[in-house]
Formats: C-alpha cells, structure tokens, sequence
C-alpha cells in the first residue's frame, strides 16, 4: 500500500501532537532549527519514557504488520542448518544478516515510502492549524488591548510567567526580516504590537541568532519607552534571559540598562521630599519598575553560568550596571535649593533591599575580581554615595525616633507581606540606606575591598578610613530606636542595630578583616564609651542602654573568642577610664560584670533586663577566663565568687516561688526566667573548669556537684557549648575528670554510669534487634571503630590515678557465679569484673562476643596501667597479675600437663603485654615491651609467653652505666671550694652556671655520687637560707618505736617493691635494700602526716594519708644509692623549700601550709598551678600541640599529672629522671613547668600525627618518650624562664593562698 487510511492518518496526527506535547520542553530549549533536529534524531537514546510513548508503539505495530513476515522467513532459513539460534557471536551474525536482508527487501521499500507520504500530509495539516490557531488568538488579543490598557498597577512583571508557556513553532529568516522591519519606530503602533508579539511566539534562539538581530535589538530598546509596547518587549527579554548564553544576553542586558538610563533623564522624576509621596503605580515609574526588576533577577541568576564564558562579557554587564547606578542628574546638585531627583538605585533598594545582586557577585573569585577593579578605576562614586548614605544617619535616627514614622516602622511595611504602591521619601531614603550598609559590609570582608579606602567623602575633611567606618556602623548601633518587645526577629533583620550586628559579625567570622577593622583602638573605645561612662556614674548616650549594652557585649565575646582579640583585651591598654588613666579593655569588661552582679547600676536595674544584660556581660568574661591567659588577668577580681553568690542567690528564690497553677502566667513567666537565670549562672561557673587554676576555684565556690550535673544534661542532649565554642564538652569532662572532686562530681551526676552503659550497649548489644540488610562486618581492629569513642572517653575519665582510686577505692568486683545475659555493669568496678577479671566460665558465657569485649577490657587495663599508682591499686585489691598468669597458665596446648605451650591468640598476646608492662620499670632504652601484633614468617610470635615469674630476660635491656665516681670531678671541686662561701645569692649563681655549664658539655657526669652530693648541698644550702627557706623547717625527731610501729599499706608495699626491683636492674641497690626503703617510708609517713590537716571530706583520696606511692621519696633513694640516712635528711631539708611543693606531691597533700579548704580540694598544685602553666605556655610557644589537644578532647594537664606524680618512670630513663630532679632542685621550681613544655615540643610531631588517626591519649600513655634528654632542651627552658618566670613564679609562691 502507498497510503494509509484517512482514519489512520488522523490517529497519527492525534499520536504526533501527542508526543510533540511530550517532548516540548526539550525542543523549546533548542538554540536553533538544526539542534531541535538532533534533539528527535536521539531521542531514543536520551528519554528513558520513549518507548512508552503511542506515537512509537503505533510506528513498531505498523512495522511488525509490514515486515514481520520477511523476519521470519530469513531467520527460518538461516538457522535450518543446525536446529537452533546461534549463542554468542554467531548470534549477532544472524541479527545482522537478517536486518541486511529486510532492508534489501521490497515489502521495506514500499513501507518507508507510505510512512514519508502519510507524514507529509500529516506534518502540513498540523501547521495549518497551528497558523489558523495563532491568527485566531491574534484577533482575540487585540479585542483585549483597549481594555487593559486603563487597568490599575499589578505585578505582572515578565519574569513572572514562565518563558516556554507560549505555543511553539519555528520561524524563518525572512520572517525575522519582516519582523524587525515592522518594529521600527516609524511604524503604526498596531503593526508594532503585532510584531511584537510574533515575535514572543517564536523561539529566542531562532530570533537572536537571525542576521537581523541588531536592528532588532535597537528596535525592541525604542519599544520600551512605549506604554503599550514595554510588557511585551519585556516579555520577550525575560525568555531571552532565561534561554540563551551570555554572550547574546549581555547585548540585552547591556541595552535594557541603557534604555532605564535614558528613561530616567528624559522624565526627571523627583525624589519626594516632606511629606510627599512616590506612588509607584504611574505609568512611568511602574515601566522603570519591571525593566529594573528585570535586571536585578538577571543580576542574581547570570553568577551561576558567567564563569563559562569569557570575563569580558561579565565585565560588560558588571560595567552596564555600575554605571546606571552611578548615574545622577547634573540639576540634582546645582544648587541647595534644587529639588532632589529618583534615581535608579532608590528603585533597586526596593526591589532588592539587602543588596543580593551584589552579594552574590561579591561571593566568586571570578567576579569579585572584575567588581573591585572596576570599583577602584572608575566607580568609585558607588562607594562615596553608599558612604553618603550612612553618615548622617546617627543624626537622622535622633529625629525619626521623635517623629511618628520611623526608618525602621517604615521598613518594617515596606517589607509587609500586603502590597503597597506608595512609599515616603523617609521609606526610599531607609532602603536606601540598607541596601548601602549591606553593600559596604560585603565589601569590608575582602583585602581588595578593604584596600579601597581610606576614602574621600563630601563634608569631611579627612577622607574615611576602615575604622572611621566601624566606629559610624558602631554609633548607627547606639542610636537604633528601642526595639519593640513584641517583635524581636524583626529588631535583627533590618532594624539599623540588626543591620550594623551583621557586618559585625561577619568582620569577627574573619582574622584579617577583624585585625584591619576590629582590632583597632578607636574601635575598641567606641565599643566600651558606654560602659566606661556608666562605671563612672555618668549617663550612657544611648536610646535604649540595655538592648544596645547586650549588642556590645555580643561583639565583644566575639572578639575575646579570638587569640588575637584576647591578647588586645587583656594586654593592651587602649582605653581611658578615668583622668586620662589607661587600662585594658578586660579590666573594664570585668568590673562592669561584677557592678552588674552587685546590682549597683541603678538605671539597668530592671530584673529582667538586668538578668539578659549580665549574662551577656558574664559570658564575655567567660570567653577571657575559661582560657589559662585570661583567666590569669580575672583573678584577682574575684568573679566566680560573685556569680557562686549570684547563684546561690537565684537557686534560693527559685525554690520560693510557689507552684505554677493554670491560668497563672505570671507566675510560670516569673518562675521560667529565674530558671534560665539560674542556668545561665552555673554555665558561668562551668566555664571555670576549662582550666586547671579555673577547675580550682570553682570547687571553692561549692557549687561543682551542680555545674557537673548541668553540664551532663546539655552533654545527653548533645548541645553546643555555647555559640563560640567550636569543641564539645570533651575538654571540660576531661579537665573536671582528672580532681577527685571532679571525678565524684561526675559519678554522681550519672555522667560515669551512662558512658559505661554506653559502651556496654556498642559492645556486647550492637543493634542485633535491627533487620539486617547488610552483614555487619567482622571487626579487624583490636578496638572497633564503634567502640573507639567510648574507649577514649574511658581514657579520659580514668587517666588521673585520683578518679582511679576515687571511683574504684574500697569498692570489691562482683564475681558472680551466674550473670544474665541482660545483665548491664553500671560501673567502673562492674566494668572491670565483665570485662577485664574474665576469670570463670560465668564471666565468659555472659559475654556474647568474648574475644573482642575482653581485648577491649585488656587493652583499657593496659592504659590505667601505665599510671603506677592506678596500678598499685588494681594489683592490691584485684590482685591482677596473678588473674592474668592464671588465665596464660589455663591457655595451654595440654592442660594436664605442666609442659604445654602457651597457645598463641589474640588475647594470650594482649595478656602478654600487659604482664610484662606492670612487671618492668624502665625507660625507653631500659625495657623492651612486646608488640601487640604478629609477624610474617615462620614465627609469628618470637617473644616467650610467661605464666609465673620471673619474668624472661628478653624484656629488660642493658642498664645504663652510672658513673658513681666520676673522673672529672668539676662538679665535685666547685662543690668542694665553695662550702665556705658567705655570700648565698653568689654561690647558688654560680652554682647554676656551673650546672648549665656540666649539662650542655657532659650531662652524664650528673649522676650516682656526683649527682647525690650536689643535690644534698644544694638543698641544705637552701634550707639553710632565710630567703629561700619557704615553709618552716622540718623538725622531725621521730622515736624508734613508733617509726618500727607504723603500718605501710599494701599498696604502698608494692611500691616499695616496685622501687627496689627497678633499683636493682640499676645496679644501685644492695641486698637488704627492702627493709631500707620501708624503713624511709615509714619515717616519711609519721613526718607527713603530722604536716597534713585533720580533714572531714568524704573524698576517698582524702583519707588514710596520700592516695598512691611516694615516687619522689623511692627517687631520692635510687639518688643515694640506698642510703636511708642521707635519703631522709635530703628529704627533710627539701620539705622547707618551695619545690617540694611540686615535685613532691605527698609532702603538699593535704599540708597544713595550705588554707584549709584548698588542702581539703583534693586538687593537687602540680595540677593548678604547674599544669594550668604548662596549658599556658603551651598555646604562646608550641600553638600546634595546643591545638591538637583541643581536638582530641584530651588536655596537657591531664598528662603533666600523670608524668609528675610519678616522677617520669616508665617514660624517661633513669639519668634524665635524675636531671629532672636536680634541675627543677637548682634552677627552681618553675623548670617542672618548662620541661614539660620542652617535652611536648619534643613529641610534636608524633602528637599532631596520632591526633589525626585518634589515638593521642592511648600513644602518650603507653609510650615512652623516645629521645628527650634534659640536656638538649636546657637552652630553650632557659628561653621560657627569661620570658615566663616573672609570672609562673610568682605564682608558685602564692601557693599559701592561691584562690585570693
């Protein structure tokens, strides 16, 4: 057949109008004729529906009816040969034969033929109707012209409809031509009007690509100034813009911001002045109206596609639109009298208030350089005008504020949701305004920006500079009217304070821009005029004082947020109190918070108001001392006692205020508030505890127990800090972790139970109860990823030997003979009865992944391990090592016999280690651990498995050769010649250059006799001396039956048995070395504990003498070789000198030459004072070891306590645990604190790289520090006490009082 039938033709127009309908957006996106062809040609390949569509399945029904026989035949002969359809190649060869053979055929000849005849006829038949539908509308839409013309103003803009909605077709070049041809301005307006909208019709691809296009354009711009003919070029221009790439739409854009120019000198609208008004439904501004509407949504959206094209296509339209905002009539500033003219950025502020066309041109590198260059070369009258804008209006806010529209009343219905036609010239001059304030602030966040000013501006004399800017934003912010209680989001979106609060924050998000803007003296005496002129007693010059104070105080903690902001609070004295006196700006902050606290400001003294205002003020402050520097300026104001007062104050009136019934408001209001109150006043003292000093003095305020217990309730919650801080709570449960009253604190909060639970819950329950749609995989790593967080969290809490003892002190395991399986540890106690002491087949069959849980269990002993005294106090009440030789004993090739090797597994390796961890003392190159891991080869494993002592020698190294009587007797000859030596300060100088001089030139020389007899000079020197004897001097004369009749306590016991063993790897002990050691330490308990007060706290660490064993004293000893006589009366001499203090932590526990409630603490001085040091000097001289801490969670503190409590065993060799003690004994006590930092210098390395895979805390625990020698860094602690020791001393010496 060579046609189809008149009813299947019409069913195929029908299927064809169909699809065409379809796939009209796609061809509605085609930029030209040759494109839409494409776009059909390989439709099948991009539209995942085209099979789906009838217009296909009618040509594939048609073609299987045609050809489906020819198939068949030739598949049918093809395959005759063998039976069946070829597989694989063959297969192909057979489809391709087979379509060869079809398309040779006749029946697919005749076929092609009917379709291109049907749909010939078909395609001609829609495009008549297509015209006969077009001319139909035509004549309909002329009808309706005159109609419309006198309709009131409406929001008809031509971006509001979409571009596509119009029917489609394609038109020719011809018609193009005529097109352009009727638009000419000398044409009748109906023909006019007619080709415009023939013109909307057809694709803007076909129109800007068409040779015609530039008379075109000239045409459509003379069309814009027509009435009757402006929404249809507009029309045209918004589906140009939304369909065609820049380089056609910038000629668009270029033109349409020509044409607004052109408009705006011909009509010379004026600025309405008075109580005149702009109605902006007139013909004339309503046309500028869209046109400039137009543009800015262009402006918005032209960012996201600019950077494809070349730059100078976005510089023609960033330079078009500068220079229609610069533009201004010349009659505008001929005379004063002259009336003030609209220009076209009054109308662009409205259309776009806050400036996001610039905003987001400002946001790219690619653009914001084109901006600024042409900002700086040429339209820099942009800038002066936006300046112009803000200057008078402190002024202006005074006289709005009297009058009864305010700029920001009428704002606030400008940007009403009910649409408005008529604005006052106060309305145009305000978004004016912030559209200008918004602009700068975008402009003052980067360098190029910046470098712009200073700038000449009108009626100055001085051009402005950056900070003359801040300092205007920051009177614009004191003058803002008083803010309306009921509509406070409406205040900090664009009331003037809100507006000023943006560009503040934004220049305190950015170091440089706060350091160029912020950090300035002007600036920061501007923010502080108020205040200062209230602590003087003088009236603030402010609308509303409280509003705008709480303003201040919100840029102030911005800046104190800062490093660099802090040190110009506290160290630079920038501004003038009184009598011309200077003083820094955190001296001021401080004393204004405790005015506030003491209600002493009787124009803020509103309850509410004063309870917003002060907390605003307290946080500031908090932003100062919950950092070591800071804190040390606060101090002596005495701040956490006023806000402990504050506290108790509030909590008192909170539990009087009666019950809340309903209906009764009020008093629910008045019960809320002093609830947030509260709140905000145990935060305050919360904050404390971001230092060691800090941890100090909130426990003297008694209020640690409720600050914890808030803490844990924001930290289940999963709440922020605060607004700046950038860490969770992690540092603070750390800091508070490491004090036993920290730690009880903590339990009793539930803060331990919950972790343990926690943990239990990753662990042992996992989420077995979930469908499994992926296998969980099987654990690889000794700790899973799952449990790391939980198993670090336990580091923290536990790594203090005082939570050690604290939580587990007196506190026996379960041991159970049966253990449900829903049975959860609660506990630390519970947790190492589960998990560490799986010593019965109950403990095992309790767990449901054993291997992995007592890895976990074994690997957490190992860490607590590391600290000796937690250890001590395992190993006395659970008898550890023996559990743990019981369990390698039980894990044998043959049980029965006493022959069998131990069977090498996970867990008898992890035993391994830690045996051989708590059985050698050493340094690093005095004892060898075991890894953890095995070994590729024939012997996985080559370190010997042990299940009794002694331990196999393989463990211990060589020991270093102690030089008892030294060759070069230097030393000994100063030692010797100066015994006489009258002149005390003289001698100890000399005697440190001579120290230095040893130590630098031959560091070993300082040990055995040597070492002894320099150390037992010094110290007797010293106590002998009235200037550096500061406690009383020991007299201690102690009976021999009641040092015979003194008890050690079993953990003291094995500390002795510790020492000795370590002594005797040294080679330094003799045979009755343990009855020697006891002795001392009997001698050292009876003389301490008559220096140590009669206490009633209910800390456990508090009781029964110093919790753990005295390392210093065991030092000592080792020092002397085992002379008990010389130990004692070094010992004894030491204890009247300020060192003892830190390097001693068993003479100062509980001392009586401490207050009484600091001696009660609990809190060591190693802790609040050499720790917090160390926090301090860390963050000035090694920032990225500070910084990795904060990170981690973890805190430097944490392991100053534990490295000096227990004298550096275990992590330095036994020459530099030596010089340790003789440098802090001879150059003062304050080198305890710059070894510590020389150590953490040392080790930076490894901390920055551990910090990044999480194991910080468990890799300065477990290992010794590799390579530090005192002598090394003795040079670069002499560096830290010239810089630091007029402040890190003195402070030492405040021991006696150190919370005043």
């Amino acid at each position: 057949m060579s046609q189809l039938s008149a009813e299947d033709e019409v069913e195929l127009q029908s299927l064809l109008k169909q699809l065409l309908r379809s796939i009209n957006d796609r061809i509605s996106g085609a930029l030209s004729t040759e494109c839409a062809e494409e776009i059909l040609l390989h439709l099948e390949e991009t539209d995942k529906n085209f099979h789906n569509y009838e217009f296909v399945k009618y040509l594939r029904q048609y073609m299987e009816s045609s050809l489906g026989t020819v198939v068949e035949e030739e598949t049918k002969n093809l395959t005759r040969g063998d039976g069946q359809h070829a597989i694989g190649s063959g297969h192909d060869t057979l489809i391709h034969v087979v379509t060869r053979v079809t398309r040779d055929s006749v029946e697919y000849q005749q076929m092609m033929q009917t379709l291109k005849n049907s749909m010939i006829m078909v395609v001609e038949s829609l495009i008549n109707k297509f015209e006969e539908d077009q001319m139909r509308k035509e004549e309909m839409h002329r009808q309706k012209q005159h109609s419309q013309a006198n309709s009131q103003y409406a929001d008809n803009c031509s971006d509001s409809d979409s571009s596509f909605n119009q029917s489609y077709a394609f038109i020719r070049q011809e018609q193009l031509q005529v097109l352009a041809e009727k638009l000419d301005s000398s044409r009748p307006k109906e023909v006019r009007w007619e080709a415009l909208q023939a013109l909307c019709c057809a694709p803007p691809s076909d129109v800007l690509s068409c040779e015609s296009w530039s008379s075109l354009r000239r045409n459509l711009c003379a069309a814009l100034t027509d009435p009757d003919l402006s929404d249809n070029v507009l029309q045209f221009f918004a589906k140009s813009f939304s369909s065609s790439p820049l380089n056609v739409t910038r000629e668009i854009y270029t033109s349409l911001a020509k044409s607004v120019e052109s408009s705006f000198l011909s009509h010379k609208l004026s600025f309405p002045s008075g109580s005149a008004t702009v109605d902006i439904s007139r013909p004339e501004i309503s046309r500028l109206l869209k046109q400039i509407r137009l543009m800015n949504d262009f402006q918005k959206e032209v960012t996201t596609f600019w950077i494809r094209h070349p730059e100078k296509y976005m510089e023609e339209v960033i330079e078009s639109t500068f220079s229609l905002l610069a533009f201004h009539h010349e009659h505008g500033s001929a005379s004063p009298g002259t009336e003030k003219a609209l220009e076209p950025i009054h109308l662009l502020a409205l259309l776009d208030v806050k400036a996001t066309w610039f905003k987001k041109w400002m946001h790219g590198y690619y653009s914001r350089t084109v901006v600024l260059r042409l900002l700086e070369r040429k339209y820099k009258s942009l800038i002066v005008a936006a300046l112009q804008q803000c200057i008078p209006y402190c002024e202006s806010c005074e006289r709005f504020t009297n009058e009864t529209t305010d700029p920001q009343s009428a704002e606030q219905q400008h940007t009403s949701s009910v649409q408005r036609s008529v604005y006052t010239g106060k309305e145009l001059e305000y978004a004016f305004f912030v559209h200008s304030l918004c602009v700068l602030g975008k402009l003052l966040i980067y360098t190029n920006g910046r470098k712009l000013f200073p700038i000449k501006v009108k009626k100055r004399k001085d051009p402005l500079s950056l900070t003359d800017l801040v300092v205007l934003l920051i009177n614009i912010l004191y003058q803002h009217p008083k803010p309306t209680q009921s509509d406070t989001a409406h205040t900090d979106s664009l009331s003037p304070s809100g507006l000023v609060m943006e560009v503040l924050w934004m220049l305190c998000e950015r170091t440089e821009c706060a350091a160029e803007c912020l950090y300035q003296t002007s600036v920061i005496e501007t923010l502080l005029a108020p205040v200062i002129a209230l602590l003087n007693g003088q009236q603030a010059k402010l609308k509303s004082p409280a509003a705008t104070l709480t303003l201040i105080a919100d840029v102030l903690a911005r800046i104190a947020n800062t490093d660099r902001g802090l040190a110009l609070f506290l160290y630079e004295k920038n501004v003038i109190v009184d009598n011309s006196e200077r003083a820094s700006a955190a001296h001021v902050i401080v004393q204004f918070t405790l005015r506030l606290l003491d209600k002493e400001l009787s124009s803020l003294s509103d309850s509410d108001v004063s309870h917003a205002l002060c907390g605003a003020f307290i946080f500031v402050c908090r932003q100062i001392y919950n950092t070591c520097e800071g804190l040390q300026v606060l101090r002596p104001y005495g701040l956490h006692k006023a806000v402990a007062a504050a506290w108790k104050e509030t909590s008192s009136l909170s539990e009087r205020v009666p019950t809340p019934v309903p209906g009764a408001t009020a008093e629910t209001s008045t019960q809320e508030l002093l609830h947030m109150w509260e709140e905000t006043l145990l935060d305050s003292l919360l904050n404390f505890a971001a230092t060691p000093k800090g941890l100090l003095l909130l426990q003297q305020t008694g209020a640690i127990n409720e600050c914890v217990s808030y803490m844990f309730s924001r930290f289940t919650k999963k709440l922020q800090v605060s607004r700046c801080e950038k860490f969770g709570y992690g540092v603070m449960v750390t800091q508070v972790a490491a004090t036993s009253p920290g730690v009880v604190a903590l339990h009793s909060s539930g803060f331990v139970r919950a972790l343990v639970v926690e943990l239990w819950s990753v662990l042992e329950c996992g989420t077995e109860d979930v469908r499994v749609v992926r296998p969980k995989p099987t654990p690889m790593d000794p700790i899973d990823r799952s449990c790391l967080k939980s198993f670090l969290s336990l580091v923290n809490l536990l790594s203090s030997s005082q939570s050690v003892w604290e939580l587990l002190g007196r506190q026996p395991l379960a041991n159970k003979s049966e253990y449900t399986l829903r049975e959860m540890p609660t506990s630390i106690p519970d947790l190492i009865d589960r998990l560490i002491a799986v010593n019965s087949d109950a403990k095992i069959h309790s767990l449901f992944h054993h291997e992995q849980s007592h890895t976990f269990g074994l690997r957490l002993l190992s860490v607590l391990c590391c600290n000796l005294d937690s250890f001590l106090l395992l190993e006395s009440q659970y008898d550890i090592c023996s559990m743990l030789l019981q369990s390698q004993r039980e894990n044998v090739t043959e049980l029965d016999t006493s022959e069998g090797e131990v069977i090498i597994d996970s867990l008898s390796v992890e035993r391994n280690h830690v045996l051989v961890r708590v059985s050698v003392v050493g340094g690093p190159s005095e004892r060898k651990l075991p890894p953890r891991a095995l070994q590729e080869g024939g012997d996985p494993y080559p370190w010997p498995m042990f299940s009794s002592y002694p331990l196999p020698p393989c463990y211990t190294l060589d020991p270093p050769n102690i030089h008892h009587n030294s060759q070069d007797a230097e030393i000994s000859a100063f030692l010797a010649s100066s015994k006489d030596s009258k002149n005390e300060e003289s001698w100890m100088e000399m005697c440190r250059r001579e120290y230095c001089r040893v130590m630098t030139s031959k560091p070993n020389v300082l040990t055995g006799n040597v070492l002894a007899d320099l150390l037992q000079t010094v110290v007797a020197h010293l106590s002998g001396s009235a200037t550096e004897c500061f406690f009383s001097p020991a007299q201690y004369k102690a009976e021999e039956q009641a040092v015979k009749s003194a008890v050690l306590s079993s953990v003291e016991q094995l500390g002795v048995n510790t020492c000795v063993r370590y002594g005797s790897f040294l080679k330094l002990l003799k045979e009755d070395a343990v009855s020697e050691l006891t002795l001392l330490m009997r001698h050292m308990k009876i003389f301490l504990s008559s220096q140590r007060v009669k206490t009633s706290s209910e800390l456990i660490t508090q009781q029964d003498g110093y919790p753990g064993h005295d390392w210093l004293a065991s030092t000592v000893f080792l020092i002397m070789a085992g002379d008990m006589d010389r130990s004692l009366s070094l010992l004894l001499n030491l204890s009247s000198l300020l060192t003892s203090a830190f390097i001693w932590p068993a003479r100062i526990h509980a001392s009586v030459h401490v207050p009484l409630e600091v001696a009660e603490s609990g809190i060591p001085p190693v802790y609040w004072c050499t720790a917090h040091y160390v926090e301090m000097l860390l963050k000035a001289e090694v920032p990225l070891v500070h910084s990795a801490f904060r990170i981690s969670g973890f805190t430097p503190s944490q392991m100053c306590l534990h490295w000096l409590t227990q004298c550096f065993w275990n992590y330095l060799d036994w020459t530099e645990i030596c010089h340790y003690v003789s440098t802090c004994v001879v150059m003062g006590p304050d080198y305890q604190v710059y070894m510590c930092v020389a150590i953490f210098k040392h080790l930076k390395p490894d901390i920055l790289q551990r910090t990044q895979s999480q194991e910080l805390q468990v890799f300065l625990k477990e290992e010794p520090i590799q390579g530090f020698k005192v002598s090394n860094y003795l040079e670069f602690m002499e560096g830290l006490q010239r810089r630091h020791r007029h402040m890190v001393l003195t402070d030492m010496k405040t021991i006696r009082d150190p919370v005043e």
